[in-house]
């Protein structure tokens, strides 16, 4: 070691190191900052409300200042103000909330949903995008196990905007039963749903990216209970779909890679929602021993998950495809 340190330079051997600022170092960066997008005027019809002019002013000042998420200024990777993205079971729940993270990063989004009318936070949230994000939300009543409404209604999509850049796919049912007890019936109704009704409406979307040539990408919601069983659930067909969600996005995405179309699952765990509380009313137990399982010892909130879709859905997720996106508070490897 001492001979090691005899031959060392010495600058290294100094005590007082004072490194010498090169000519490069004193080159001043210089930005190029252009003017964001002003985002996606709104689109004729029923669906969004146009925003006062004063209001469409205001917004496009505020852009023009960078002080609005999803401009070219802040994280330009993550600026949707030129996408158009679907998002299916989207009228209410984790759907909506992820909806309106897409709205905030500029994108156009149209929400698809088997209800007849979507919740009244969905309201909320479109006059929102009006109003305040210079962009606009519409809604689409459509069960995605009628593939040929889904297919009519996403090519309709695509006509009018001339484009689809993205899919949150979002739509799913569970049912807790034993699986003594489960029924064909309804071990069919979830795979249609949960699995075939992911494939048809992706295979309908990536038919019209490849039309248009633009290329895009994809986000099936799938779960942590893809990949575990869950202690104190009963969901075997619901754990098995998911499991099949995880499986079909990689192969997706190895079909669809040639054609620039990324497809990644985001999985969430335990989400409390007004369904959840109510079987927390059902088993109690639940909601003292679900917190115990994972690394963090909390449930989490749909509005955890807000970030992982416009992540997925933009460019600052390009060079990702086939993965999954496990966001389960660092759960447990259960059963």
């Amino acid at each position: 070691m001492a001979s090691l340190l005899r031959t060392a330079p010495r600058a290294f051997r100094s005590a007082n190191i004072a490194p010498r600022t090169s000519a490069l170092l004193q080159c001043r960066l210089k930005h190029d900052l252009h003017d964001p997008p002003q985002g996606n005027p709104p689109i004729i019809g029923r669906d969004p409300p146009d925003p006062p002019r004063e209001e469409a002013a205001a917004l496009k000042d505020n852009m023009k200042s960078g002080s609005y998420l999803g401009t070219t200024k802040r994280l330009p990777e993550f600026n949707l103000n030129d996408k158009v993205v679907l998002v299916t079971g989207a009228a209410r729940g984790l759907g909506l909330v992820q909806a309106e993270a897409l709205l905030e990063a500029g994108a156009t989004v149209y929400a698809l949903d088997r209800l007849s009318e979507p919740s009244p936070d969905f309201y909320r949230v479109q006059e929102r995008a009006a109003k305040e994000l210079g962009t606009t939300l519409h809604y689409r009543q459509i069960d995605v196990r009628d593939v040929p409404q889904l297919n009519e209604i996403i090519r309709s999509i695509s006509d009018q905007q001339g484009k689809l850049d993205g899919l949150v796919a979002a739509a799913g049912i569970q049912q807790e039963t034993p699986a003594l007890e489960y029924t064909a019936k309804d071990a069919n109704t979830m795979f249609e749903v949960n699995i075939t009704g992911v494939l048809m409406t992706a295979q309908a979307v990536a038919k019209e990216m490849i039309r248009h040539g633009r290329g895009g990408s994809m986000a099936f919601i799938a779960s942590m209970s893809g990949t575990v069983a869950n202690r104190g659930l009963i969901c075997p067909a619901y754990n098995a779909s998911k499991a099949g969600v995880l499986q079909l996005a990689r192969n997706l995405a190895s079909e669809w890679g040639q054609h620039g179309i990324r497809v990644n699952t985001i999985s969430p765990g335990y989400i409390v929602t007004a369904m959840v509380e109510a079987l927390f009313e059902q088993y109690p137990e639940r909601r003292r021993d679900w917190p115990t399982q994972n690394m963090l010892g909390k449930l989490s909130v749909p509005q955890e998950y807000r970030g992982a879709a416009v992540f997925l859905i933009s460019d600052a997720s390009s060079f990702m495809t086939a993965s999954d996106l496990r966001i389960d508070g660092g759960g447990f490897d259960s059963l």
